[in-house]
């Protein structure tokens, strides 16, 4: 009986205690919560996909120093392209990413190292890992050697100084021709089943597909003018593969048009009439001929909208002299 009690007396002292330590905030009796979950810094965030750098695919110098550059970049980005770092041309590129630019000024002779800058639509602006080393060769009429580079990569070699043959490949541009609505047909050949793209003065004109037999075909609405036409073969990842250039003029004139020494040839022409035209005898398309040998494989086959020089008519008594 005793233990009941003095059992008793401690429980009512201890509520007696807890109340009283309560109620002179001895103790913390409210419930406690737990906090809340911080957000990620910044660091801590997932990181956004790097966007992919521009590229440099095809480079090419003629003997005179003048480059034919292609690649990839962002579509719709604008594509800088650097001198020793100083800006040397730039082009947009186009809605599959593609771009080329050729060069309006000769590049100095020396070592000239160009560099790939991207800006994306919305203003960033992404440098290539990609350099490209050319060595311009003192002497006119030596070929340029054209390297590229690429961090933790073996460099690649893009153009050796010795001749090529024509330089281009399976790649040919054959003919230019027009239609009856005066819309430019091209025409050439390529690997079968690879895309064949069309640039005019950097611009995209349209693209096509080499039939198994090797040959495209494409058909391109042009204003009157001159342009320079760049050809590009994709390869099967769908990056440039070779490429060929060559100016073309799409005249309003249905005959020879000759001027400051040049004839643009149309649809119909000959070097017959081309002669007859700039000499007074047909028989003088030697002359033209011999001029323009570079361009021209067969003296009765050549394409509407060929450059060819016309020798000033002091050339005809030379030639006829010798």
């Amino acid at each position: 009986m005793r233990v009941i009690i003095i059992f008793i007396l401690l429980v009512v002292l201890g509520f007696v205690g807890w109340k009283a330590a309560e109620r002179f905030k001895l103790i913390d009796t409210t419930p406690t919560e737990q906090a809340a979950p911080t957000a990620p810094t910044p660091d801590e965030a997932a990181p956004t996909p790097a966007p992919s750098l521009p590229s440099f695919d095809i480079v090419r110098v003629d003997r005179t120093g003048y480059a034919v550059i292609a690649g990839r970049a962002a579509p719709g980005s604008k594509v800088t392209i650097y001198a020793n770092e100083k800006p040397l041309a730039d082009t947009v590129a186009g809605a599959d990413g593609s771009w080329a630019i050729s060069t309006e000024t000769p590049l100095e002779a020396g070592s000239v190292e160009l560099s790939l800058e991207m800006t994306s639509q919305d203003g960033a602006t992404v440098r290539s890992d990609q350099t490209i080393i050319i060595y311009v060769p003192q002497r006119e009429g030596d070929r340029p050697l054209v390297l590229r580079t690429t961090p933790g990569g073996a460099t690649e070699v893009l153009q050796e100084p010795r001749d090529e043959g024509v330089g281009m490949g399976p790649l040919s541009l054959e003919t230019i021709d027009y239609d009856e609505q005066g819309a430019v047909i091209f025409a050439g050949k390529a690997e079968a089943g690879r895309v064949v793209q069309l640039f005019a003065n950097g611009q995209f004109v349209g693209q096509t597909t080499a039939t198994a037999e090797g040959q495209w075909r494409m058909t391109a609405t042009m204003a009157p003018g001159v342009y320079t036409l760049h050809v590009i073969q994709l390869d099967e990842n769908g990056r440039p593969a070779y490429a060929i250039e060559l100016p073309f003029e799409r005249a309003n004139l249905s005959d020879v048009d000759l001027r400051d020494g040049k004839v643009i040839v149309q649809p119909g022409n000959s070097l017959w009439r081309v002669a007859r035209r700039a000499y007074g005898r047909g028989v003088q398309y030697t002359i033209i001929y011999e001029a323009n040998a570079d361009q021209i494989r067969d003296p009765d086959l050549i394409y509407p909208g060929q450059i060819f020089e016309v020798p000033p008519a002091e050339a005809e008594t030379d030639s006829a002299g010798q």
